[in-house]
């Protein structure tokens, strides 16, 4: 074996250094064929279904948590909150109410929307569930990137206010109504907090017909012809829907806006209600959740209101129920009765019928959105709010003239109502002169408005004068909310009021020009969400105002009232699209009232009593061991 050295187990070195060289050639034949099969058209054909693959993911997911909570609150003596009837009060429940929260975070900001089965959101609850937040999760939640948003049920307990206006017709801030708001409202976030993880948003946009109207017509006719061209109705028929899914393509909720007053339930009602668009949302989390019971199952299902000032579910129309003829077109008041008889009604036989039935509409609609939505929300969060004093906004109106809103103020056409629910006293709508009889009593009891007032709100005719009233509270707020937050390209324009259709048009417009004036957002969808953050009444057009039904009427910062928001809210957009939302002034904050400052009318409830012989769960009369149907 000369010439040949031997290494361990009797192997030569020559034989180790050949089957390394073995290995070496090996490896480099398999990283060859990878190549080449990396290169090569893939000609195989894997079993499975047909069709095109799902798109790509376009970005990484967002953080999304979704909860559900009751906010029911009792269902019993409380005055029921819209139609500001003292004597209508809950004596029983229809539907159980629920705050509905979406969370979303992008690694960066996290922002929460919460649509909540009542009828507005007021100041007061908002700084109340704010301040509940804070001590839960320090300033992880606040008042710039929280939304909170009512869906305008008129079927809810009142009683959550702080100015003495909403007070009066609530019977007072009521303690046993507001705790259960805050309460569900916080729970509702507390699980979609919990519930975080990754996921993604997909959105989706449709029409639904033959689910809404214009209350106010001749109002609207009275917007600029070459506007109104633009539209093919004179309410937004729009749905529009975000999908929320795991990264699984799992389905987890739906968050949807569309604009129509949850006025299905009429002012006979004593039932507390979530009405349509609360039965909307029992209807597909039924269907999601496998008939899991109300407010149980993991699927939640938000259906938020939008600009529905002028827009009715009621879709057979205003009539005399007296006498069957049409109302008058532009007092809504019948000849017989006044406008107590000028009534819209349907689509169904009853209001309990209507409710389901367009409640299953608004369902119907959502759920084929959803099913369909492909189109993947992307980009970073934004918010931006401010506080704004909204008796003192200056507007430029041109180059030359400028214009301001007003101190609050109600017009006589207020206390006319609608033909979703008109008033019991001879008030119509439409009043741009006053009545002295109802004057004189108003100057009797809370004082003549100043003229300076007067001439600000022209041509409305002032019933109350709420901004110069101040005892024992002020009974309108000056402070208002204004606040945008964007998921990627979807901007929710968050309104203190109710916006009517045209209102809300020029607003989404406003917007989206600024939002993509700076090339930094494209194809964005605006969408309004009323009844947020606190409740200001109506914000209509600056030509719909001069016709004063009712919406003009209960616009309380005076004609130029859309004009200052047009101006804020643009202003927030355009921080938003230069990136210096820091730079935007807070604004003066609202007032936080002590409770000993509010006031409750409320009668106790009564005693309950018993004879002197009988203790309570006394059995007075045995059941029977069998009942046949």
């Amino acid at each position: 074996m000369a010439g040949r050295r031997k290494v361990c187990c009797g192997v030569s070195a020559l034989e180790v250094t050949l089957a390394v060289l073995f290995l070496i050639m090996t490896a480099v034949c398999v990283t060859l064929l990878t190549l080449m099969a990396t290169w090569l058209p893939n000609t195989h054909t894997s079993p499975g279904p047909t069709g095109p693959p799902s798109p790509p993911p376009q970005q990484d997911p967002y953080l999304v948590g979704l909860g559900r909570a009751d906010c029911t609150g009792p269902p019993a003596e409380i005055p029921l909150m819209g139609y500001a009837n003292p004597q209508q009060t809950a004596a029983g429940l229809h539907t159980r109410l629920f705050s509905r929260a979406f969370i979303i975070d992008d690694g960066r900001r996290r922002l929460v929307f919460v649509t909540a089965d009542i009828g507005m959101m007021s100041q007061r609850l908002r700084l109340e569930v704010l301040q509940a937040l804070q001590v839960k999760y320090g300033n992880l939640y606040r008042h710039d990137n929280v939304v909170l948003s009512g869906t305008h049920t008129h079927a809810g307990p009142a009683g959550y206010f702080q100015y003495t206006l909403f007070m009066i017709s609530s019977k007072g801030y009521i303690k046993a109504s507001i705790q259960p708001l805050v309460d569900g409202i916080v729970r509702s976030i507390d699980i979609a907090h919990r519930n975080m993880r990754p996921g993604r948003i997909y959105m989706n946009r449709g029409n639904l017909e033959d689910s809404s109207l214009n209350r106010s017509p001749h109002s609207y006719q009275n917007n600029p012809e070459e506007e109104r061209r633009r539209y093919k109705s004179n309410t937004d028929k729009q749905v529009v829907v975000l999908k929320f899914t795991d990264l699984d393509g799992d389905g987890i909720g739906m968050l949807s806006w569309f604009a129509v007053h949850a006025v299905s339930m009429k002012t006979t009602n004593q039932m507390v209600s979530s009405d349509n668009m609360g039965y909307a949302s029992y209807l597909l989390e039924q269907d999601k959740n496998r008939g899991a019971l109300p407010g149980q199952g993991a699927f939640v299902a938000g259906f938020s209101s939008s600009n529905l000032g002028d827009v009715s579910p009621n879709t057979r129309g205003p009539v005399c129920v007296n006498t069957g003829l049409a109302c008058d077109y532009l007092n809504s008041s019948c000849p017989v009765g006044g406008t107590k008889m000028c009534e819209a009604s349907g689509p169904g036989e009853d209001m309990f019928d209507s409710t389901r039935i367009i409640g299953h509409n608004i369902y119907r609609k959502a759920k084929e959105l959803y099913g369909k939505a492909d189109k993947e929300v992307t980009g970073f969060l934004h918010s931006a709010h401010q506080w704004v004093n909204m008796t003192d906004v200056t507007v430029q109106i041109n180059a030359t003239h400028t214009v301001r809103t007003c101190k609050p103020a109600l017009g006589h056409s207020f206390a006319a109502g609608t033909t979703d629910g008109g008033g019991d006293l001879n008030f119509t709508q439409g009043a741009v002169v006053g009545d002295p009889f109802w004057d004189g009593i108003r100057d009797a009891l809370v004082g003549e408005p100043s003229n300076q007032t007067q001439e600000c709100h022209s041509p409305k005719p002032i019933l109350f004068s709420t901004g110069e009233m101040n005892w024992p509270l002020p009974w309108h707020p000056e402070i208002v909310d204004v606040q945008i937050i964007m998921i990627g390209s979807v901007a929710v324009v968050a309104v203190p009021g109710e916006m009517t259709t045209m209102s809300g048009r020029r607003l989404r417009e406003a917007v989206k020009q600024e939002l993509e004036s700076e090339g930094t957002f494209r194809d964005t969808e605006v969408v309004i969400a009323g009844l947020s953050n606190i409740y200001t009444h109506y914000i209509t057009t600056y030509e719909e105002y001069q016709i004063q039904r009712y919406e003009g009427a209960s616009t309380i910062y005076g004609p130029h009232t859309l004009s200052a928001y047009l101006q804020r809210y643009s202003s927030l957009a355009r921080a938003i699209a230069q990136d210096r939302v820091s730079q935007l002034p807070v604004g003066p904050p609202p007032p936080f009232f002590q409770d000993s400052q509010l006031f409750n009318l409320l009668p106790a409830a009564a005693a309950d009593r018993k004879s002197a012989n009988r203790s309570f769960g006394d059995v007075l009369q045995q059941v029977q061991p069998a009942y046949r149907a």
